[in-house]
């Protein structure tokens, strides 16, 4: 009975729990209303004080949105500048590790980069008179601003508007050493953009003397020189600290355009530009006129150095290329044996610099890249630009520029790969992909043809079908890869008409492959790397990897079959050379921006490029036009006086005289003014002899290196 009274009371007790917790959480909820209701009439009220109208109004509306977009260009900001902030992780100053000197394919001595400039000095024991003169010129507010001077940027904005014309730049000092340390000389938004982060940074991080004396340790100087220490001693053969102020002038006028102002090259050029140097000390009043007239009345002479030439564009390649082969040595400071020849490289030069001079006008064209490959992979010329004193960015090896038409022989590679010939037909129709309908050239069509007419007269549609229907972007992409395009290669739609971006040298390299058989053309611009007491630390011939079959023979004999057939009917006839087997393929990208043609014999393969830094269209220049007279006026002078080699599967390859043209013809090509002859020097069996001499000499030196390593080895061969 007691257990029956109990549970009525406890369920009771649990009843009135409920209830009180339901009323608790009503009136807590009411309450919270109630009193959310109070402060926001009170925030009304208050907020009502400052309310505004009319003109007020529209100010405050102006001032929200400006405060709106402007938390959006600093979300932007941050965006862009974390890739430039990644860049200064590491050792950034890792250059300077290395102490380089370069032989050309002979042993020459050609150049040399890294810290073999001259000692750095802290800016404190520098003449004083050349501090002036350098801030004077390049950056006169530089221990005022932060990184960026909008004072400058916005005086040098209103100069040229003035004169019509870009005569002041507005990039600080530190902008121009983040330029020299982390970046290109490409003229690009984006490049841009990161300058100014990468400014920012190097002033956060570092002292205003550090930045001066690292710009005037790093700055090109003309004359294959790398800093103000090493331009002394080049110009004057004189320490920096011994430097006049006349000769500081001529030195602080290298920085805008070394190669323009070299005084060994144009020494009346170089004293009126330091005249200018001495003008900017007075105006910015860190000089009186009296104390600069000295000066301007004894001007600076130069050591007589000759007709000094630097592959320039070259070294900054070959240095990348040391330090990327240093995981296979501990030195730092190496002498390099390079693969360059001087010759071809001065005539490569000069062949870019003749079609420009001649034909940039015509077809508003301002710059040309090349690159030589000898068969094996071997670099034996590189042109980046027009002139590496106005600007090193290298076009040979950094520009991403569209192939055009010159990336079809990748699709057609593969298709021979796959069971095509150049035999096969295919229909030349209206093709559409994915909303997207690619037109030939002449907009018409021809109906079915074999694939060499295709090629040969570059019809867009056949290999846009064969991707569609038969290959696949994704496997001309990993083709395109594999036979030397170190370039990302974008496996869309459009890609097999060349709208995948590549550099002039991954296409040398590409092609290389066909002359070769199929097999990687294995580039290489270092032959051995030597420390100074002529150890060898490095050797391409015995470090390097085989090459590999990337295509496949009788593929690469199909292609070359079409290949010849392009000078002789096609769209590359200006890039035929007589008497000698040539191969190639001209490339047109959209709205004529640029302009290729890169073609081989058995011998040497060459890309050439034309077009525009600034990606602006050129006057309907193709690359049937300028670039394919420039390749011949190259190849024609590579070819003097050489033993040729046949292209693999192809009949009747070799003419007669084995051995190529003396004198190069100009038929019609840039210039009637010929390219320096090549002469040969040796005839066949002699040239044969010697090299069956350097495999005995080289032997020798293999069993002299056994016996002193291992005294006790006696199977060596005599």
């Amino acid at each position: 009975m007691s257990e029956m009274n109990e549970k009525p009371g406890f369920m009771r007790r649990l009843k009135y729990f409920f209830l009180r917790l339901d009323s608790w959480i009503d009136s807590t909820i009411w309450h919270s209303f109630r009193n959310l209701g109070e402060t926001w009439e009170n925030l009304s009220i208050f907020f009502h004080k400052f309310r505004v109208t009319g003109f007020k109004k529209a100010l405050v509306e102006v001032v929200d949105e400006a405060a709106n977009v402007g938390t959006a260009g600093f979300v932007l900001l941050l965006a862009l500048a974390l890739p430039s902030f990644e860049m200064t992780e590491g050792n950034w100053r890792a250059q300077d590790e290395f102490s380089v000197t370069f032989l050309d394919r002979y042993g020459n001595e050609i150049g040399n980069r890294g810290n073999i400039r001259e000692e750095s000095l802290p800016v404190d024991q520098l003449p004083e008179h050349l501090i002036q003169t350098v801030l004077a010129t390049e950056d006169r507010r530089f221990y005022q601003h932060f990184g960026i001077d909008f004072i400058g940027l916005a005086r040098a904005m209103a100069e040229n508007a003035r004169a019509n014309s870009v005569v002041q730049g507005g990039s600080t000092l530190t902008q121009q050493l983040a330029k020299l340390i982390f970046l290109s000389s490409e003229r690009t938004l984006e490049r841009k953009i990161r300058e100014a982060f990468l400014a920012l940074w190097l002033e956060a991080n570092l002292s205003k003397n550090e930045i001066l004396q690292l710009y005037l340790d790093r700055a090109y100087m003309g004359g294959g020189t790398f800093g103000a220490s090493a331009a002394a001693q080049f110009y004057f053969g004189k320490d920096i600290t011994d430097v006049t102020l006349a000769e500081s002038a001529m030195l602080a006028g290298l920085f805008k355009a070394p190669a323009k102002y070299a005084p060994h090259v144009n020494l009346p050029a170089a004293r009126a530009r330091a005249n200018e140097v001495l003008t900017n000390l007075v105006q910015g009043g860190m000089m009186t006129e009296g104390q600069v007239v000295g000066a301007r009345r004894s001007p600076a002479t130069v050591v007589d150095r000759g007709d000094v030439e630097s592959p320039d564009f070259f070294l900054d390649w070959a240095f990348d290329e040391v330090k990327r082969l240093s995981v296979n040595f501990d030195e730092t400071a190496v002498v390099v044996r390079t693969t360059i020849d001087l010759g071809l490289q001065s005539a490569a030069e000069l062949a870019v610099e003749q079609g420009l001079r001649e034909f940039g006008r015509r077809y508003r064209v301002g710059q040309g890249a090349a690159v030589v490959l000898e068969h094996g992979g071997a670099v034996r010329a590189m042109v980046g630009g027009q002139d590496y004193g106005r600007s090193q960015f290298n076009r040979a090896t950094s520009a991403l520029r569209q192939p055009g038409s010159s990336f079809k022989p990748y699709v057609y590679a593969l298709a021979m790969e796959t069971g095509f010939t150049p035999q096969s037909r295919i229909s030349d129709g209206p093709i559409t992909w994915r909303g997207w309908s690619p037109r030939n050239y002449g907009r018409s069509y021809s109906g079915r043809m074999d694939l060499t007419r295709a090629l040969v007269k570059s019809v867009n549609t056949i290999p846009v079908r064969l991707a569609r229907d038969h290959l696949g972007t994704d496997k001309i992409a990993e083709k395109a890869r594999a036979m030397g395009i170190q370039s990302t290669v974008r496996a869309e739609k459009t890609m097999p008409l060349g709208t995948s971006e590549v550099t002039v040298l991954d296409q040398a390299t590409g092609y290389a492959v066909f002359p070769a058989g199929g097999k990687h053309s294995n580039r290489h611009g270092i032959v051995q790397v030597m420390n100074y007491s002529g150890d060898v630390l490095y050797d391409h011939a015995k470090d390097s990897p085989e090459p590999k079959q990337v295509l496949t023979e009788e593929a690469a004999a199909a292609m070359n079959e079409i290949m010849v057939q392009i000078p002789e009917w096609g769209t590359g006839r200006r890039a035929k050379l007589e008497g000698i087997k040539t191969a190639g393929k001209t490339g047109t990208t959209q709205s004529y921006r640029d302009g290729w043609f890169v073609g081989y014999t058995g011998n040497f393969t060459t890309a050439v490029w034309f077009g525009n830094d600034d990606f602006t269209t050129t006057a309907r220049m193709t690359g049937g036009s300028l670039p394919a007279m420039t390749f011949k006026k190259v190849m024609e002078y590579a070819h003097q006086g050489i033993e040729l080699r046949a292209i693999p599967g192809i009949e009747d390859a070799l003419p007669e005289e084995t051995f190529g043209p003396l004198i190069a013809e100009a038929e019609g090509g840039i210039s009637q003014v010929s390219l320096p002859s090549r002469t040969r020097l040796l005839n066949r069996q002699a040239t044969q002899a010697l090299r069956e001499l350097a495999k005995v000499l080289e032997t020798s030196r293999d069993n002299l290196a056994k016996l002193e390593t291992n005294p006790a080895v006696t199977n060596i061969t005599q």
